[in-house]
C-alpha cells in the first residue's frame, strides 16, 4: 500500500511540474537576423522578428503606464563597432488602449524589423542580447532575453 502511495505522489508530482516546464519554453516568436552594406563601413542589423497569429510584442517605446516590458537591445562592447544613431522599428504599430493599462500603448503583431545602422572597421562579430515580451488578449508571457549575433566579413 506505502507502495502504491509513492508511485501515485510522483505520477501526481510529474503531472502538476510539466506543465510549468512547457509554458517556460514557449516563445511565439521567431527571429532571423540579416547584415546589409550600405556604403564603404556603413551597415544595417537588422532583427526580423515573426509573430504567431493572435500575438503582439511590445514596442521600444510601448507607453502606457510604465508597466509594459519595452523591447530592448543591447550590444556587447567591441572596439570595431560604432552605433550610428538609436535603433528603428519597422512595421505597422497598433497604439490602442487596453482595459486594465493607463494611457495608450503602441505594440506590433505578425512581424517586425527592429533596425540599427553601424560602421565596423575590418572583419567582426558583433554580438549583444536583446529583451522582449509578448502577449495575447489574455496574458503576457515573462519576458525572453535572446542573445544575437552578426557576422561582418
Amino acid at each position: 500500500m506505502i507502495k502504491f502511495l509513492k508511485v501515485a505522489l510522483l505520477i501526481a508530482c510529474g503531472l502538476f511540474t510539466m506543465p510549468a516546464a512547457h509554458a517556460q519554453k514557449f516563445d511565439p516568436t521567431s527571429w532571423e537576423y540579416e547584415v546589409k552594406k550600405l556604403k564603404g563601413n556603413e551597415y544595417q542589423l537588422i532583427f526580423h522578428a515573426t509573430l504567431e497569429p493572435k500575438w503582439h510584442i511590445w514596442s521600444m517605446t510601448p507607453g502606457g503606464d510604465g508597466s509594459l516590458v519595452a523591447t530592448f537591445f543591447k550590444f556587447y562592447d567591441n572596439s570595431k563597432l560604432n552605433l550610428k544613431g538609436k535603433i528603428t522599428e519597422r512595421g505597422t504599430a497598433i497604439t490602442t488602449i487596453l482595459e486594465g493599462i493607463t494611457g495608450k500603448v503602441m505594440y506590433y503583431e505578425n512581424k517586425v524589423d527592429y533596425i540599427q545602422k553601424v560602421l565596423v572597421e575590418g572583419p567582426s562579430t558583433i554580438t549583444g542580447e536583446q529583451v522582449y515580451q509578448v502577449c495575447n488578449d489574455s496574458l503576457c508571457l515573462p519576458p525572453v532575453t535572446r542573445h544575437f549575433s552578426f557576422n561582418i566579413d
